[in-house]
């Protein structure tokens, strides 16, 4: 019996934790984050010096007239017309946010709360379709309403998303109506 008991006495638990390693680890962790994190700002900021040459964005005109449509959904970004990853981040266009559009005989009116508002005049629009990406957000064939339109010497692409998706088709009809009756005013 006694072999027994000297053996049970011989024993030493292991050290459990190294604190001094699992600091520097978490320390290096958390530099790691905040260095790729500043790196991503810095490429967004970088991004948006190469595109200040597009010119300041449409303010509201005083009288729109009566509204065509109007809805209520997300604005998830603006790209270069037919690059769906070439994000536009100047002057706002790359925020995304809660949006209210609304359209009339003037154009597309984007309010967002939180972000810079912008104004779409009918003659620079240039169509409408149903997509399923932009810039960073993908969706369900036909869960995003892409208007196209041209801002100085660029085309655009915008996507929305509105809060009833069953109106996308709608505002695309009429977006496209809108662009054909103005190309043909021309």
């Amino acid at each position: 019996m006694t072999p027994v008991i000297l053996l049970a006495e011989a024993k030493k638990s292991a050290e459990v934790t190294d604190w001094g390693a699992r600091i520097g680890w978490l320390v290096g962790l958390a530099l790691f984050i905040a260095l790729v994190y500043w790196l991503m700002r810095e490429g967004w900021k970088w991004r948006g010096t190469l595109q200040a040459g597009l010119p300041p964005l449409p303010a509201v005109p005083e009288d729109t007239g009566p509204a065509r449509l109007s809805m209520s959904g997300r604005y998830h970004g603006s790209t270069t017309a037919g690059q769906w990853l070439d994000r536009i981040v100047a002057h706002g266009l790359g925020t995304r946010s809660r949006a209210e559009l609304t359209l009339t005989d003037a154009g597309l009116e984007v309010e967002r709360p939180g972000a810079a508002d912008f104004f779409v005049p009918r003659a620079a629009l240039r169509g409408a379709r149903l997509d399923k990406g932009i810039a960073g957000k993908v969706l369900t064939e036909g869960g995003l309403l892409v208007v196209t339109w041209q801002h100085g010497d660029k085309l655009i692409d915008s996507g929305f998303r509105s809060d009833r998706s069953a109106e996308h088709a709608e505002w695309a009809d009429t977006l496209n109506q809108m662009t054909n009756d103005t190309e043909g005013a021309r």
